[in-house]
Order: C-alpha cells, then sequence, then structure tokens
C-alpha cells in the first residue's frame, strides 16, 4: 500500500488496541501499543506508574517513546487516551502518519471504562469527570486526518471503514 503510519486516538475505552491490532494484520504492517511500550520500558504497568512516579512523569517518558516509535514505517500505532493532546507527538504524527479518531459516544465510553479499573485516570474520576476529560480532549482528537464514528458498528466495520479510507488515500498518493 504505502509507508506511513496509522495511529488511532481516542478515549480510554475506545478499542484503539482491539482494532488497532486487527488492522495491522490485514494491512501486514507491524502493531504497536503505546502503553504496551510504556510498561516495557519503565518495566512496570500504567496503573502502578501512574500511583507511584505521577502523570507528569508518565506523560514525560510516553512522549521519549511515541516520538521513537512514531519514526518507524508502515506500523499500526495506538496512542494512549491523552497522548494526542501532546503538540509535539501531533506535529510528529501529522509528518508521516494517518491518523484516525475512534469516535464513540461518551455513554458508550463510561459503560466501557466502568467495566475496567485498571485505567488509572479513570480509577479515582466520578462519571461527571470523565465527561469532563472527555470534553477536554475532544478537541485535540478532532484534529485528526479522519473521525470513525463507531457506535453501532462491530470492530470489523471499523476496520474496513479505516481500511478503505487508507486505500482511497493511498491511490491519492
Amino acid at each position: 500500500m504505502f509507508k506511513k503510519n496509522i495511529v488511532l486516538i481516542g478515549m480510554m475505552g475506545s478499542g484503539k488496541t482491539t482494532i488497532g491490532f486487527k488492522l495491522a494484520k490485514k494491512l501486514n504492517y507491524e502493531f504497536v501499543d503505546i502503553d504496551l511500550e510504556i510498561e516495557k520500558f519503565e518495566n512496570e504497568k500504567i496503573f502502578d506508574i501512574f500511583v507511584n512516579k505521577g502523570e507528569k512523569h508518565f506523560r514525560k517518558i510516553e512522549e521519549k517513546i511515541s516520538l521513537v516509535l512514531l519514526e518507524k514505517n508502515k506500523c499500526v500505532i495506538s496512542l494512549g487516551g491523552g497522548t494526542f493532546l501532546n503538540h509535539k507527538i501531533r506535529k510528529k504524527i501529522k509528518g508521516n502518519s494517518f491518523s484516525f479518531w475512534l469516535d464513540w459516544k461518551i455513554e458508550t465510553i463510561l459503560n466501557r471504562i466502568s467495566k475496567n479499573k485498571r485505567r488509572p485516570l479513570a480509577f479515582k474520576l466520578s462519571n461527571n469527570e470523565l465527561i469532563n476529560l472527555y470534553k477536554k480532549r475532544i478537541k485535540f482528537y478532532k484534529m485528526s486526518d479522519f473521525k470513525i464514528k463507531c457506535n453501532n458498528k462491530n470492530k470489523n466495520e471499523i476496520i474496513k471503514n479505516i481500511y478503505t479510507i487508507i486505500k482511497n488515500e493511498s491511490s491519492t498518493n
């Protein structure tokens, strides 16, 4: 197809890892999950990094690892929910990647997050605070190259949607 990376962005619980893994297989690309790479680098789970070292430390490591991994080609990269808020990372993505925002209704996100207590930011936030976090992040997510409306779609339909866009973009580049 082409050499650009495919970067998946969106709130925690939006399916970036699941969709990314399957999309990478379909494209025959390498799959990279930034959160997993951070855990390997720190030899600690994301939740524990937040608790033991704080969000500031986490964001510093996240930036360092993301900028290095975004140098690669032909990767599907799943970003953490807050990664795209970083200006340096957004700028790097605009240079050599297509970014796709996996957009879900906030009710869907809240439902998914409530079932998973491994998410460090969500663990201590109420639903109202999570809604406010979503509202803050959405203005950054809107800067993505493509918005994929995910509600009422299954994983395969979302992947097919992304794949069709990539195919169309590769034929014009």
